[in-house]
């Protein structure tokens, strides 16, 4: 087939050379057997001198001036404006439900019209040398100012432990402490993500999905014409993204606000509201979700845009949520696994042998160390069936990841350890070989200054977190990068260390719930920083920003970030009186330091072997560690058998981490994402490749663009002012706000209902 759509164009001399050419380049893009690889496809990006990967050509071009205005001082200003005003935002309405967010594809948005003014308004003169307006706002100063935005702009994850730790322990440390935690938390990840760039950022197969929706939205924004965009008519990529992005918005007020039930759309369950097994299989609160259908893009697209993943990694998937969740999950709840049928077949909220919520405090001491008699006397820990079985798939993607890499990417690794930036098979390496590259030791230095802070930071304040500990959780940090990367890379999916951290310190550290805290955050979100920077390093990769511009805008900026997040949390508890309560007047009832704060009791106070040694409730889950470490062993060898069967599809740590976000994510979020995936990314793109290959990427931004625009003008019309009270007794409650909570699924109704002052479970325990 590659022969003959060459002969269309070439001779058969060229051909055969330009064959040859393609199966050399071919065999060098990825060493090993890349799943988002087309060869048709492939060869006439690679005679175009262009990226093997179709959905990279229609995202990013491949030319590049080096002459565009970039690491300016304009560009500079503006970046670390946002980065002070949106990270001050994100942690204000953080500790409020409901809450609001800057995302980084609003601050995408928000930048551009901030640069066109500067532009136009300001004079260009030079002030000390520095040019204050060097012209048209640039596509790569736009690129440059939205990381600086949007690398510290959420809420940083260590100040979970701060907030925790005066919450519910009474421990308030000076604000040296927190900035020291926050800074190494935040900036060891950073370090680690460059040094290990020339696996996950350089290598063209690591195409970082997620990316080329934020590529399209630049390129869509400053008018930018390339190759790969195709030649196909009708409407502009720009009058195309206006015309979605405005419907987008629009649109968002219907299910976001005024009819709430087409975004909890379980129409079954409104014809049967009280048939429980009904509404356990068809409902999207607490059920299944075998409905099937939402008209709200905040929930397609919760755990990601289903127009950016690649088909194949949603197929996986969509067969795992399949098995597990509409399979396994029914088959153990209706034989009673667990005592399940007393709780709801899905919540993320966990029982008592009463059915009741577990009350934590009954079982702690006032130093929050566990009072084993009263641990005894009350209740071991019960969870729904839905949240154990999201237990047992983190336990088998943690293995199977691992095996997957050393089967797998192993060939890759060792390659591209050895493979500098210039000698990469790919047109946008080349171009960005031309740039001053940052050295390794830049980096080297940050990871040393930063773990020297963190020592101090638990050795002069008490934490009770040694330092061997701390090794050890940027050990695992540091060893799971690379194979965790290379499949986010590929498939967009990321495969979480938050369990399997928190299940590590709870042996190794019992009873230690700050310790467990740390090391869960420096384990965890060192791995997650770590591949934020990669992905950020990869958009500047495609956009050809210089890599020393990108350093020091991701170091200054996430290092400005963390110090106002910090200032602005200190503020708060400070001014605002009952912060973190939960009848907190204006909503400041702090909902994520409270399921922070539960999940330190749980693993640092209650501890894992209180759930899954031997003779506990859930031990058996931990076969599934086993589970995970043999499935692609399997697929291996049968790929060694037929190379070209559809077991080079076949991803296991994808289909036990594609779940990772179930809870809070329920069916609502996978259910209609797979479906709306299935029909652009594969109906789409097989039968309109043009249509797609011009407008896909631009679609997804657009939705999403007009979304995070319509969440901050709903918040800040109709849900904050008064309180909340606009349409307190009107729209808030007309039947189609509230059709799907008045349902068995709504009011996470279970199966049996406990007799008055019984109890289930082990006698014992």
């Amino acid at each position: 087939m590659a022969v003959d759509f060459q002969e269309e164009r070439y001779s058969s001399t060229n051909s055969e050379k330009d064959d040859l050419k393609v199966q050399e380049v071919l065999e060098t893009i990825a060493d090993f057997d890349d799943p988002n690889i087309d060869r048709d496809e492939a060869m006439v990006g690679v005679l175009e001198d262009d990226s093997p990967y179709p959905e990279v050509r229609s995202a990013v071009a491949n030319t590049d001036d080096p002459s565009i205005p970039c690491n300016s001082f304009r560009a500079w200003v503006i970046g670390l404006a946002w980065a002070i005003l949106i990270s001050g935002l994100n942690q204000f309405f953080f500790f409020r439900y409901p809450s609001v967010s800057v995302s980084s594809i609003a601050a995408q948005l928000l930048s551009f019209p901030v640069g066109r003014a500067w532009a136009k308004v300001v004079p260009n003169v030079r002030v000390f040398g520095i040019q204050l307006n060097p012209g048209p706002f640039s596509i790569k100063e736009h690129v440059l100012v939205t990381i600086m935005a949007t690398v510290g702009g959420s809420s940083a994850y260590a100040t979970d432990i701060i907030a925790v730790q005066r919450v519910y322990y009474g421990q308030t440390y000076s604000f040296i402490y927190q900035w020291m935690v926050v800074m190494s938390t935040q900036l060891i990840g950073f370090s680690i993500g460059g040094i290990l760039r020339r696996f996950l950022v350089q290598p063209p197969s690591m195409i970082w999905p997620a990316n080329l929706v934020t590529c399209a939205l630049f390129n869509t924004l400053h008018s930018q014409t390339y190759a790969g965009i195709g030649t196909r008519g009708g409407i502009s990529r720009e009058r195309f993204f206006f015309y979605a992005w405005l419907g987008g918005l629009l649109w968002y007020l219907v299910p976001g606000y005024l009819f709430q039930g087409l975004s909890y759309f379980s129409w079954v369950c409104w014809i049967a509201p009280e048939n429980i097994v009904v509404n356990q299989m068809f409902g999207y609160v607490s059920g299944l979700g075998m409905s099937m259908v939402t008209f709200d893009w905040s929930q397609i697209a919760y755990i990601g845009s289903p127009l950016a993943t690649p088909w194949w990694a949603e197929a996986n998937i969509a067969v795992g949520f399949v098995f597990f969740f509409w399979l396994v999950v029914p088959s153990l709840y209706y034989t009673n696994a667990w005592d399940s049928k007393y709780m709801p077949i899905s919540s993320r909220t966990s029982y008592d042998n009463t059915a009741a919520s577990y009350n934590i405090t009954r079982i702690i001491n006032s130093d929050a160390s566990l009072n084993l008699t009263a641990y005894e006397e009350y209740s071991p820990l019960f969870l729904s069936t839905t949240f154990a079985i999201s237990y047992a798939l983190s336990f088998a993607s943690i293995t199977a990841t691992l095996m997957h890499a050393f089967l797998f990417f192993r060939k890759q690794i060792w390659v591209q350890s050895r493979r500098s930036m210039h000698e990469q098979p790919d047109i946008h390496a080349r171009l960005m070989s031309k740039y001053k590259q940052v050295p390794e030791w830049w980096y080297m230095i940050i990871f040393v200054i930063m773990f020297v802070i963190g020592v101090i930071s638990i050795e002069l304040w008490h934490t009770e977190f040694p330092v061997w500990a701390f090794v050890l959780s940027l050990t695992i940090a540091f060893f799971y990068v690379i194979p965790i990367g290379m499949i986010q890379a590929i498939t967009n999916q990321q495969v979480g260390l938050n369990v399997i951290t928190e299940l590590i310190v709870g042996y190794a550290l019992p009873g230690k719930p700050i310790a467990m805290m740390m090391f869960k955050t420096w384990g965890y979100i060192t791995m997650y920083q770590a591949l934020t920077f990669s992905s950020d390093f990869k958009l500047g990769h495609y956009m050809k920003v210089p890599p020393r511009a990108m350093f020091w805008g991701q170091v200054v900026a996430t290092a400005l970030a963390g110090t106002v997040q910090l200032g602005v949390q200190a503020w708060m508890f400070t001014n605002i009186p009952d912060l973190c309560n939960p009848t907190q007047k204006d909503g400041f009832i702090c909902p994520n330091t409270e399921v922070f704060g539960t999940a330190s009791f749980i693993w640092g106070v209650i501890g894992p072997q209180r759930q899954f040694s031997s003779g506990q409730v859930y031990h058996d889950l931990v076969y599934f560690f086993l589970i995970g470490a043999f499935c692609p062993v399997v697929a291996w060898l049968i790929s060694l058998k037929w190379p070209n069967s559809f077991i080079r599809y076949v991803n296991f740590p994808v289909i036990f981490s594609g779940m990772g976000a179930i809870p809070p994510a329920s069916a609502l979020n996978y259910v209609p994402w797979a479906i709306v995936g299935f029909i652009f990314q594969y109906v789409i793109r097989r039968k309109h490749f043009s249509w797609w290959t011009k407008y896909n990427y631009v679609l997804s931004a657009a939705m999403d663009s007009g979304l995070a625009v319509s969440i901050i003008l709903i918040f800040f019309c109709l849900e904050y002012p008064d309180n909340g009270s606009i349409g307190l007794h009107t729209i808030q409650t007309w039947w189609g706000n509230t059709v799907y909570a008045k349902t068995a699924d709504g009011q996470y109704t279970a199966l049996w209902t406990l007799p008055e002052g019984s109890t289930f479970g082990p006698t014992t325990w």
